[in-house]
């Protein structure tokens, strides 16, 4: 299967970002992270392929301090039961079949939890990589260290990448489902506010490909713009004329309303809530015209099921998105198994 690129870098000066042979989740060849755009992606339009660490590090520190009510905060069960120097090997282990995604971030919790408790550093082992699948029982990383450590930050590391992880599973479903037809299952910004970038990479780490990361790097006419702006035509022009770079994507319901967006100059459509009779009709009329208007993009949205997922594909479109991916997915049970009675460091 062809590794996806991100759908609206098509404009000259543009950059995409594929995913690496080989691998479920995306590594950026676009280097650094740049720190004039917002944390948590890796370049300006194709972003969400690593984790970025300054991201990491603070959406863990805020979740660090909600738990341990500040900082460095305290953990009153834990720093009563367990001796400082008690060492220990934990297991973090999934209690369901799913994807995995978000591993960075149990190396992230324990370094923070360490060094809020002046202790030694655990060391964290990874036992598979991010985006593989895994079945219940599976150990996904072995942790050793201060046993402190290891239960201070349990559960934020395990809130983490059980939802990631959630993500990840169900968006597999989709790329599975979608597998051979040649159309992509595309994410929205239907994310959890704050975690937009994990939830990004765990969409990459299922296989599917991320749509906009915000509001701020493609323009996205929908009806309320065409409204405001006096009709379509005239959205598509002021958006243009205030963003000359910026990609622009139209949303149409109807097959007048894709032949209207075209005219104007649209070149990635937005078919709505359309049943697969229509996007069929649609689809042969855009691609009719593209002797005339070369490549159109086209993505079907709204109502959409696995259930559907395969007809939907079989019209044509390029891409299906899926709000759910990101607003509805189940976290994935996984746990941090403690294997044997701590031992004390020696003094």
């Amino acid at each position: 299967m062809t590794p996806p690129t991100c759908p609206w870098a098509r404009r000259r000066r543009l950059t995409t970002a594929v995913i690496s042979a080989g691998s479920s989740c995306m590594r950026s060849s676009l280097g650094a992270w740049d720190p004039s755009y917002p944390p948590g992606y890796v370049s300006r339009y194709c972003r969400a392929v690593d984790l970025d660490p300054h991201w990491l590090r603070d959406t863990v520190a805020r979740a660090l301090d909600e738990d341990l009510g500040g900082t460095p905060g305290r953990d009153l069960t834990t720093e009563a039961t367990v001796p400082a120097d008690a060492t220990g090997t934990a297991h973090v282990v999934a209690r369901a079949a799913g994807v995995v995604a978000g591993l960075p971030v149990v190396a992230e919790v324990l370094a923070q939890v360490g060094a809020r408790l002046g202790l030694p550093a655990a060391v964290v082992e990874p036992a598979v990589p991010d985006g593989a699948r895994v079945r219940p029982g599976d150990v996904l990383a072995t942790v050793r260290g201060p046993v402190r450590t290891l239960l201070v930050g349990e559960r934020t590391l395990l809130n983490l990448l059980s939802h990631a992880s959630g993500v990840a599973t169900h968006t597999r479903r989709w790329a599975d489902a979608l597998e051979g037809t040649g159309a992509r299952v595309l994410d929205t910004r239907k994310t959890t506010p704050g975690l937009r970038a994990l939830d990004k990479y765990a969409v990459r780490c299922g296989g599917g490909t991320n749509k906009r990361m915000g509001l701020y790097d493609v323009a996205m006419v929908k009806d309320n713009h065409v409204l405001a702006a006096g009709g379509v035509a005239e959205a598509i022009a002021a958006v243009r004329a205030a963003f000359p770079d910026a990609p622009v994507q139209v949303e149409a319901d109807t097959l007048e309303q894709a032949m209207t967006a075209i005219d104007a100059g649209a070149r990635f459509l937005l078919l709505d809530n359309m049943p697969p009779a229509v996007l069929r009709e649609v689809v042969a009329a855009v691609r009719a015209r593209e002797p005339e208007t070369g490549r159109v993009e086209l993505e079907a949205t709204g109502g959409l099921t696995l259930d559907t997922a395969a007809a939907v594909a079989a019209t044509g479109v390029d891409y299906l998105s899926v709000g759910a991916l990101t607003h509805s997915s189940p976290a994935l049970d996984v746990a941090l198994d403690l294997l044997d009675p701590p031992t004390r460091i020696p003094g």
